[in-house]
């Protein structure tokens, strides 16, 4: 009931707020771990989140854990998503599922969020990335992939702007989000270095207006 009305019970990623703007935030993440699968979306009828089944059958979201140990790890928010136009101004969608905690057989890890995908890597490839709990600060230290076509890699230190909103993240409301926190930070003297991230908190049985989402842009 608790998700239903918008309650995020799991683990979100560490950050500190550097600056607090006019409706926004400068937020420093520490590195982490990542596992990421890059992809056609043709492969997958068009659907440019059609890797997350991958990723999930990596930490045994549906099932029998696909890597070495075999470890579940449990799924959790947010989901975020990189636009797809050249600077940025668009958004894919990408379907948000509920948390998926295991117990039984073997013992469940809690992963930490978000899950990002970037289709700005290589004309008409996206790449998704779930990053792994924060237990895991080398690469060797993670559950080793049975599916060759899964990564796992580190994710360096990353400064961000970003804006929070509730509701549906239609893609109009993300891009009017988006264009008003660019403004707000060039304003304010920020260099923005690459595309925004849509960050979504819920699953999609949360009520629409008590939705967590927010529009994220890499800053210096």
């Amino acid at each position: 009931m608790g998700m239903v009305l918008g309650k995020i019970t799991v683990e979100t990623p560490k950050h500190e707020v550097l600056h607090t703007g006019a409706g926004y935030e400068i937020r420093k993440y520490p590195p982490c771990i990542a596992a990421e699968f890059t992809y056609d979306p043709k492969e997958w009828k068009g659907n440019p989140d059609g890797g997350f089944t991958v990723l999930a059958n990596y930490i045994g979201a549906l099932g029998k854990p696909q890597n070495t140990k075999p470890e579940k790890i449990a799924m959790t928010a947010p989901v975020i998503t990189t636009g797809g136009g050249d600077d940025g101004e668009s958004a894919e969608k990408i379907a948000m599922t509920a948390p998926v905690i295991t117990t039984g057989e073997p013992e469940p890890v809690a992963m930490t969020a978000p899950v990002i995908t970037d289709d700005q890597q290589a004309p008409g490839k996206v790449t998704m990335q779930f990053l792994l709990p924060s237990k895991y600060t080398k690469v060797e230290e993670a559950p080793r992939p049975t599916d060759e076509r899964v990564v796992i890699r580190e994710v360096p230190e990353r400064k961000f702007g970003v804006a929070r909103f509730s509701g549906v993240a239609t893609e109009k409301a993300v891009r009017a989000k988006a264009e008003g926190l660019k403004a707000a930070l060039e304003k304010d003297g920020y260099a923005i270095k690459g595309p925004f991230v849509l960050a979504r908190y819920n699953p999609p049985f949360t009520l629409p207006p008590l939705r967590t989402n927010e529009v994220m842009f890499p800053v210096e």
